[in-house]
């Protein structure tokens, strides 16, 4: 099995999230992980979720300010539980606005994180255009990130491994993981952050039941036999080693 996504850098792990909620069911427990055990972790929400994931507030009758601020609330409370620190640039959902702006924004996130490693989403989805166009635009921040001549207070920075996190319906968005990631220890946490989502209930299973077949999968690839959860990641870039294991 190949090795889970470092903690090289000085840096923390860097998570862009489309929506307030994404990096919890995707990253939660790789989150938790790098909060314990390595430089800590950073969640960039480029929004709240607040139009194409928020059916069960809108049914309440919220109003688009209170339907941000509930995601809002639901998503500090989710990384604080994991161990993370947040930004929200706010930047609206369904659809994800792709701007110069927005893409600036993220570039300059990265320069003053300096982050370890980032982890984005699949590459493709069919079910939600959101969540492909923000892992464009963090692969495109990353690459403007460490170009010596983009307009930056900031210094430039190395080349930090690029990871996809898993999507909703993988078979449907040509995900194939090539690293599965022991949460065994910090599955709890992942689960008490989930159900930090009341707007999304009807996840906290789907993502528990992931977790566990995940899990399976990484014992049967060669992963110790206490495993019980695992989420699964896609490398973008390729691994450099001087030993294949």
């Amino acid at each position: 099995m190949p090795d889970a996504p470092p903690f090289p850098g000085p840096g923390p792990v860097l998570v862009v999230s489309a929506h307030a909620a994404d990096f919890v069911w995707r990253a939660g427990g790789y989150i938790a992980l790098a909060a314990q055990r390595g430089p800590g972790a950073h969640v960039v929400c480029l929004s709240y979720g607040e139009r194409g994931e928020s059916a069960a507030l809108w049914k309440r009758g919220l109003s688009l300010d209170e339907v941000k601020a509930a995601r809002r609330a639901e998503a500090e409370a989710a990384a604080k539980i994991l161990g993370a620190s947040t930004t929200f640039l706010d930047a609206g959902d369904y659809p994800l606005p792709r701007s110069a702006e927005l893409l600036d924004r993220l570039v300059q996130e990265i320069r003053r994180l300096r982050p370890s490693a980032v982890l984005v989403h699949s590459a493709a989805d069919p079910y939600n255009a959101d969540h492909p166009r923000a892992a464009e635009l963090a692969l495109e921040a990353r690459i403007l990130a460490q170009a010596e001549g983009y307009d930056s207070d900031l210094p430039t920075i190395g080349a930090p491994p690029v990871f996809r996190f898993e999507p909703h319906q993988s078979e449907q968005c040509d995900f194939k993981p090539d690293v599965l990631v022991d949460i065994t220890p910090v599955f709890a946490l992942k689960r008490e952050a989930m159900e930090c989502m009341q707007a999304q209930e009807h996840l906290w299973e789907y993502y528990t039941d992931l977790g566990r077949r995940r899990g399976v999968q990484a014992v049967r690839n060669g992963g110790p036999s206490a495993i019980r959860y695992a989420e699964a990641y896609q490398r973008v870039y390729p691994q450099v080693a001087e030993v294949l294991a």
